[in-house]
């Protein structure tokens, strides 16, 4: 049996077992990236639509995802590639792309404005060692390197990559233990380590998807952004958050759509400790 040391789940797998996550596995006793290379998706996005409003905005971004993740959120926009049996399917027959392919791709949109290369979609951390080969390359040809994540990693993982990594947009999914463990299936005290370090390395967003019922009340928000304040004074930075609007989909399409003006009102009382913040969806 060997442990993934990737997050808090440290799953025990046995020689050809898949994890958690969908996308790690064992091979010669050794966890190893199971979806390492294996690109589901690749398109030229704005930056903005990672998101990440103040980090070279205006310019573009090669957006690339794989497959796997080791969060069950019921409204994943991108379940048939983070945890759907589709992903195992498409796991089989994908064609592996090099971190020099992929470079190369990337430099061959800059005069279509492109600065970098983004890793979303999936959940980029549970195949970080992708990440960060590639990474290492595009620091060497002056490309920057983004990374969307729900922050649910070991913090040695982000010792590893964090040395090539430019910007991150983390989701915080909300500010209650409750919340991440029934809904998620999470861990929001590792989810806010990773920030806390993060914030010390790159340049970092936040973002907050707000589901009616669930994490949606004035208090709560007006911890997370105190908590956040608190990372911006002991950084001397400031930390945009994006707070998203909700729309019913996958498992979750027992309620509405977020009211807009609950979005806007939690702005506001974001704002009553926060500089920067956005809203999205609306």
């Amino acid at each position: 049996m060997a442990a993934c040391q990737v997050c808090f789940r440290h799953c025990s797998l046995s020689e050809g077992d898949i994890g958690f996550c969908g996308a790690r596995t064992v091979r010669d006793g050794k966890v190893i990236a199971y979806n390492y290379g294996k690109v589901s998706g690749l398109a030229l996005d704005p930056i903005e639509k990672k998101p990440l409003n103040n980090f070279f905005p205006g310019s573009y971004i090669l957006s690339v995802g794989s497959f796997g993740c080791n969060l069950r959120c019921p409204f994943c926009q991108n379940n048939d590639i983070s945890w759907s049996e589709e992903a195992r399917i498409f796991a089989e027959d994908a064609k592996m792309v090099s971190p020099e392919e992929l470079v190369e791709t990337a430099l061959d949109t800059r005069a279509q404005g492109n600065i970098g290369i983004a890793f979303t979609y999936n959940e980029p951390l549970v195949g970080y060692e992708f990440v960060l080969d590639t990474a290492k390359l595009a620091k060497e040809r002056d490309l920057k390197t983004v990374l969307v994540s729900n922050g649910t990693a070991e913090l040695s993982v982000l010792a590893e990559i964090v040395p090539y990594i430019d910007a991150m947009n983390i989701d915080l999914k909300g500010f209650t233990d409750e919340y991440y463990d029934r809904l998620l299936g999470g861990s929001r005290k590792q989810a806010m380590d990773f920030i806390a370090e993060a914030v010390k390395h790159c340049h970092v967003e936040l973002t907050t998807l707000i589901i009616p019922g669930e994490n949606d009340g004035e208090e709560e928000m007006r911890e997370m952004s105190a908590w956040i304040h608190g990372l911006e004074v002991a950084n001397g930075k400031n930390i945009p958050l994006h707070i998203s609007r909700f729309f019913p989909r996958f498992k979750m399409t027992d309620r509405n759509a977020t009211d807009v003006r609950k979005v806007y009102r939690l702005a506001e009382v974001a704002r009553e400790e926060l500089e920067i913040v956005y809203t999205g969806n609306c």
